[in-house]
């Protein structure tokens, strides 16, 4: 049994991280904005806030031994091209904000969801993509998820950078495939349940620290 902190527990990955963590034993404290907008598992303590605000944070991470982030940017849509609505690098400002606290509290360990072509991933995007990234709307995300692995790898935290591919939604397949960027080739997706559970047993095992594994459903 562990004591997580879970940022993002109200985003479609982050609502399947709360309900598997109850159910594995875990005692579970979530950081939302709207603790009535969401239907938390019984057992999730809800803590109102955000994680752009570091005295938020602060409240939400004491007494926590592990923290999952599943927070992402917001679109305007579900189509990758839309506008973004979330604020320019959200996310790098609450991972830089949430490693900070876990400074403070000693609190070592943190798992947090990317994406398959952020970081030092990008270089193995098609070219052409690569441009539209640079014309789109998608550059300000794909910015902020860089912002992210820069900021986690730069921590003296014991770190886990889960790159995702193609999120969808569905029920839980399994098996998942998980692999250092250019050792395997990935399959095209990943079910956010299935992500959900390896976040948690990554947490679990002690697997993957100081690494940021390509993440992907084998069949389904």
């Amino acid at each position: 049994m562990t004591d997580l902190l879970v940022l993002g527990g109200s985003g479609r990955t982050g609502r399947h991280v709360l309900t598997q963590a109850v159910a594995r034993g875990h005692r579970v404290r979530a950081l939302v904005r709207r603790p009535d907008a969401i239907q938390a598992p019984y057992g999730v303590e809800l803590i109102q806030g955000t994680p752009s605000n570091i005295d938020d944070l602060r409240k939400a991470a004491q007494g926590s031994e592990a923290v999952i982030s599943a927070l992402n940017n917001s679109r305007a849509s579900d189509n990758p091209w839309a506008k973004p609505v979330s604020p320019p690098m959200f996310m790098t400002d609450a991972t830089r904000n949430t490693l900070a606290v876990m400074s403070e509290l000693n609190l070592r360990r943190i798992v947090l969801t990317s994406t398959q072509n952020s970081g030092d991933g990008r270089a193995a995007l098609n070219p052409v993509f690569k441009a539209l990234v640079k014309l789109s709307n998608l550059k300000a995300s794909f910015d902020d998820h860089d912002g992210v692995d820069e900021v986690v790898r730069a921590s003296d935290t014991d770190w886990t950078l889960v790159r995702a591919v193609l999120l969808a939604d569905g029920p839980v397949v399994t098996p998942v495939r998980a692999a250092e960027a250019g050792t395997d080739k990935p399959g095209t997706r990943i079910n956010r349940a299935d992500l959900a559970g390896f976040l948690l047993d990554t947490i679990e095992q002690g697997t993957w620290i100081h690494k940021a594994p390509l993440v992907w459903n084998t069949r389904g």
